[in-house]
């Protein structure tokens, strides 16, 4: 059984036991489970159930690993012959998680 769930702007294909990157948020102190209520389809082979737009009564219980980062990118701006360069680097911030439960 897999569900496609969507997490900020974008949308994963997840069964039980996947581990997947979601968008980093706060969780209260000692959370170890989360559950994602925004199931866009769940099911195998000819027993799919698809949301209008979301499935009523789905949800995907995910365990919590913790936070990490992806690798770093360098941003560089450059204008010839102007003396203008500027390098600005970013590392996005993600939260590891790993499907438990698919319930639809």
């Amino acid at each position: 059984m897999y569900a496609i769930i969507e997490d900020g702007s974008r949308q994963y294909r997840v069964s039980v036991g996947d581990t997947i990157e979601v968008d980093r948020r706060d969780l209260a102190e000692g959370q170890e489970a989360m559950a994602f209520e925004r199931v866009l389809l769940v099911g195998q082979g000819a027993d799919v159930k698809i949301g209008q737009p979301f499935v009523d009564g789905a949800s995907v219980t995910a365990k919590v690993h913790g936070e990490v980062k992806a690798p770093k990118i360098d941003v560089v701006k450059f204008k010839r012959r102007k003396g203008y360069h500027v390098k600005q680097g970013h590392r996005q911030r993600y939260l590891r998680v790993t499907v438990t439960d698919i319930t639809s």
